[in-house]
């Protein structure tokens, strides 16, 4: 994929985002050149590049896991990473309301 296209693109096809994926991979271009190029959100095109990572990883594995137990396993982070993040808001309200400040 070049970073000069003939046509506008319309629809980000797996075919598409996996060139422009490696392009990134192999240092011919940056996220933030391509945000600018193709109009795209930085965020978005990083989560391309870190699911082709995951996706690189899996591939490579001696027994690689299937989609489910990859989505399973994404899940329990992501789980584990909301119930730290309740339970350190809770704690600092817990010290708000020790300190006696109100919340603003």
């Amino acid at each position: 994929m070049s970073m000069v296209m003939e046509e506008e693109i319309k629809r980000w096809t797996a075919k598409r985002k996996s060139a422009l994926v490696i392009e990134i991979l192999q240092g011919k271009t940056t996220v933030a050149e391509a945000s600018r190029a193709f109009d795209l959100p930085p965020s978005e095109i990083e989560s391309w590049v870190d699911d082709a990572k995951r996706g690189m990883e899996n591939a490579l594995r001696t027994n690689p896991l299937d989609m489910r137990e990859q989505y399973e396993k994404q899940l329990k982070e992501l789980q584990a990473a909301y119930g730290e993040a309740m339970l350190e808001l809770r704690a600092r309200k817990k010290l708000q309301s020790l300190l006696g400040e109100e919340d603003k």
